[in-house]
């Protein structure tokens, strides 16, 4: 029986996605991660949008596209809150939410329609599955929920409050990859907010995985983790300086309405801090534009702290409104509005990566080899940058130290040098 299972949103749910297509693996199914013909279909959907909602329920008509009588199973953050919009869907034989999703495996090959199942949220990190790492790199999951509540994030409602992994079971999960994969990804909810014994300590398992022998990327990361003891994580050889730092605005009082805790002076300082503890550190990070209420001055206010602090990369969206957040009792900004706004953001996004990849070309950098396209190698640098490389033959998995030349594609054109002693 071939199975297809379909991921929308963040890096949790892709891990969440592979560690279930593992276990339908080991059970002896043909399990793929693409939109292709199927016996059953599972979805495992996204609400942090309504944008990423709408596209998690018209995923089910292309599973009928693909196989009209394909069943259908749905799980993850959309069905979290509205499980009854996919039971309308005659080929949906079975919903869950975020919780216990390993169930799916019990319903896979059960002739009735059973309907929905929505398990309570865990209060603490209860899972004891694994992901199924990609040819080059594997997302480890350390963290779920959040207890930050901002006021347009329906998320803590769907995933629930903040919770933390075994770090015993992280070692032995990274320890498993060593010998399969050259990158491993941190990723959470809220990573920041990981925790050993009921105390911050983010840094803490950085420090423990400095001795493996593989790259350690993070996940999204909160400014308030950048402190003196993450800081002297510089030093750390296999962590990667590429830091997503969060920003939603650079308006201190439209973060005041979102309820972020800090300033755009604050967030900035922990920019000028990472800058000076890493060696052209990648900040990238995101922004909600047309936020209730944001005027021009503060959408301004915006623009002229992005460029302040001079981002490799921007990630830019209009402000989705999210019954039961408060926001949603804001007053909502026109479509035009934000329309022009994310525009503005992402023309100045262009120049920003532009500017970053000149600034990385005096530097030596080291390229993981991810898949060839083309004529070209690609792969990602340790700051993460995209580099295409002209070689006659690399091998996938590997690392080549390399130069940038100029801008290119979606990322820069790269040549491979040797390292200097």
């Amino acid at each position: 029986m071939k199975i297809a299972i379909h991921t929308l949103g963040c890096k949790v749910n892709q891990y969440e996605s592979e560690a279930l297509g593992l276990a339908l693996s080991q059970k002896g199914y043909d399990v793929c991660y693409d939109l292709e013909p199927a016996d059953v279909f599972i979805v495992n959907t996204c609400a942090v949008t309504n944008e990423a909602e709408k596209k998690s329920r018209q995923t089910l008509s292309k599973f009928k596209k693909l196989n009209s009588k394909g069943k259908i199973i749905v799980c993850g953050c959309a069905s979290e809150k509205s499980q009854e919009a996919f039971l309308k869907n005659k080929n949906v034989v079975f919903v869950s939410g975020v919780a216990n999703k390993l169930k799916i495996l019990d319903y896979i090959e059960k002739e009735d329609r059973a309907g929905a199942e929505i398990d309570p949220l865990p209060l603490e990190y209860n899972e004891t599955y694994r992901a199924a790492p990609s040819k080059t790199r594997a997302y480890v999951k350390v963290q779920d929920g959040c207890n930050n509540f901002c006021s347009y994030c329906i998320i803590p409602y769907l995933r629930g409050r903040s919770r933390s992994r075994n770090v015993v079971e992280i070692l032995n999960e990274i320890e498993s990859l060593e010998k399969s994969v050259n990158e491993v990804v941190l990723t959470g909810i809220d990573l920041s907010d990981f925790k050993i014994d009921g105390e911050k300590a983010l840094p803490k398992l950085l420090e423990m995985l400095s001795g493996f022998d593989l790259r350690i990327r993070l996940g999204s990361l909160e400014q308030g983790v950048i402190d003196e003891e993450f800081l002297k994580l510089g030093a750390q050889k296999n962590l990667c300086p590429h830091f997503h730092l969060s920003l939603q605005s650079g308006s201190e009082s439209v973060l005041k309405r979102m309820n972020r805790h800090y300033t755009p002076e604050e967030f900035y300082s922990k920019v000028e801090r990472l800058r000076k503890a890493f060696d052209n550190p990648a900040i990238t990070t995101d922004i909600i534009v047309g936020f209730p209420g944001e005027t021009e001055q503060e959408f301004l206010e915006t623009v002229m702290f992005v460029k302040k602090v001079g981002f490799s990369s921007l990630h830019v969206f209009p402000y989705s409104k999210r019954e039961g957040t408060v926001a949603a009792r804001m007053k909502d900004l026109d479509g035009e509005t934000k329309k022009r706004r994310v525009l503005i953001l992402e023309k100045l996004n262009l120049t920003l990566q532009e500017k970053y990849i000149n600034q990385s070309k005096k530097m030596i950098l080291s390229v993981l080899i991810e898949e060839k396209i083309g004529k070209y190698y690609v792969g990602h640098s340790e700051n993460y940058i995209k580099c295409y490389i002209k070689s006659k033959k690399l091998e996938l998995n590997s690392f080549v130290n390399v130069k940038i030349k100029k801008k290119f594609a979606d990322g820069a054109l790269a040549k491979i040098v040797k390292k200097e002693r």
